[in-house]
């Protein structure tokens, strides 16, 4: 029986949206993944065991002149308390106004991009109401560009808690060592406890190759202060690594299985799969790298599918003709990238930014991208879409938008996404020969 939400079919009236926002920052950056509550689970992707977990499709409840509302109820048990509770939306379908119980959580202008906002300020413990506002964008100058494709709305989203000890994010790439000869698991696991005291426990991880062998495990045991982070860093060698190289087979290629963990009192928990694979991109010297060796883009622009099989599908034909990189009208839903892992095929990952109808006017006022007044927008979008997939193995660069000129903000963009990504390159078309563009 799940524990903390549980949808139902009635729905409280239209909150009034005067409430302020909470004092924590809602929105979360960090690689999307799933906790599962057991290895068992994690390993086969079954969400409907995960006792935390729901997924949300809200009802129109009333329709407004600037304004369409929809409404969701759920529940938290007694021990909401001691857990992280979080609200993963996609496929929204316009830019909205998030509320629950009635605050202001977040204004979100940018819908293409799935987005994740941690609730604890504002749950109660009994029934909770999720609002949605969908309304037109404040920024409609930069949404002007490919249109969405179109998926059953709210297709993705979900409920979903983590214990406030937990795996907060990671980051992993297995590389070759300093002779080539093999390769080495770097892997920073981020550990947090959000609780008010210290506490000790253990991370834990575990890779298991290609064919299914188990090749290394490692668990760590941590003391963490309340309100506190930590990263554990762990390196291992991969033997097998340069016979399983990643993106050089016209087939399937081949993924390491990666286990990540928790242990308090000795019982294992909150269990977190993913792939990863040997080599990664690196752009130095105005060269393209992997594996030591250098190597280019052929690339195609994706247009976005509308579910998993027909994306297969289109990544399978675009393969087969001779295109080894796709770039997406936008970031794109997680299996996607999975998809791409599993065929061998290089994405560059673009953020939701599209001005095509001003985009040859420098003048402030004429393209968005040289208005200040929109920076930081930019820069919203520029992490909303760098910090989910970056560990995806397919991801092996960023483009800064879609057609939508040149100018300040494009410059700040591109400045600051060189600081979070200090190895792969990172594109932008419209920069025509200006330096905010790696190739």
């Amino acid at each position: 029986m799940r524990k903390i939400i549980t949808i139902t079919a009635a729905l409280s009236a239209v909150f009034a949206a005067t409430a302020t926002a909470t004092a924590t920052p809602p929105r979360v950056l960090r690689s999307e993944f799933i906790a599962y509550d057991t290895r068992e689970a994690a390993l086969s992707g079954d969400r409907h065991s995960i006792q935390r977990f729901t997924v949300v499709n809200p009802t129109i409840v009333s329709q407004r002149r600037d304004a369409v509302i929809y409404m969701q109820g759920f529940d938290t048990d007694p021990a909401y308390g001691d857990y992280n509770t979080y609200l993963h939306l996609e496929n929204v379908g316009s830019a909205y106004t998030l509320l629950v119980n009635g605050k202001v959580l977040a204004e979100v202008e940018d819908d293409r991009t799935p987005a994740d906002f941690i609730l604890n300020d504002v749950l109660v413990q009994g029934r909770n109401t999720l609002t949605l506002e969908l309304r037109e964008s404040r920024t409609p100058q930069i949404n002007n560009g490919t249109p969405q494709t179109a998926v059953s709305q709210f297709e993705g989203s979900r409920l979903y808690s983590q214990r406030k000890v937990r795996i907060d994010d990671f980051s992993a790439r297995i590389l070759p060592d300093s002779t080539g000869s093999y390769g080495v698991l770097t892997l920073d696991i981020i550990a947090a406890n959000d609780f008010n005291f210290e506490e000790r426990f253990s991370v834990g991880y575990d890779i298991t190759s290609p064919s299914g062998k188990l090749l290394d495990y490692t668990v760590r045991e941590v003391t963490i202060p309340g309100h506190s982070r930590d990263t554990i860093h762990i390196t291992a060698p991969i033997y097998d690594a340069p016979k399983n190289p990643w993106g050089e087979y016209k087939d399937s290629a081949p993924l390491y299985r990666v286990v990540l963990y928790i242990k308090r009192g000795g019982k294992p928990e909150q269990y977190i799969p993913f792939n990863t694979a040997y080599g990664s991109v690196i752009f130095a010297d105005g060269k393209l790298t992997r594996n030591g060796r250098e190597t280019e883009f052929i690339p195609h622009r994706y247009v976005s599918q509308p579910d998993r099989t027909s994306a297969r599908r289109e990544i399978e034909r675009l393969k087969s003709a001779g295109v080894n990189t796709l770039m997406p009208d936008y970031p794109q839903p997680e299996w996607f990238y999975d998809e791409c892992d599993k065929a061998g095929m290089y994405v560059l990952d673009r953020a939701a930014i599209y001005a095509e109808d001003m985009r040859t006017i420098r003048s402030r006022g004429g393209t968005p991208s040289n208005d200040p007044e929109l920076l930081g927008e930019y820069i919203s979008r520029i992490e909303s879409m760098y910090f989910r997939m970056r560990n995806h193995p397919s991801v092996a660069g960023f483009l800064l938008g879609g057609e939508a000129g040149n100018g300040y903000n494009m410059y700040k963009a591109y400045q600051h996404l060189k600081s979070l990504e200090t190895q792969r390159p990172v594109l932008y078309d419209d920069a025509r020969g200006e330096w905010n563009s790696d190739m």
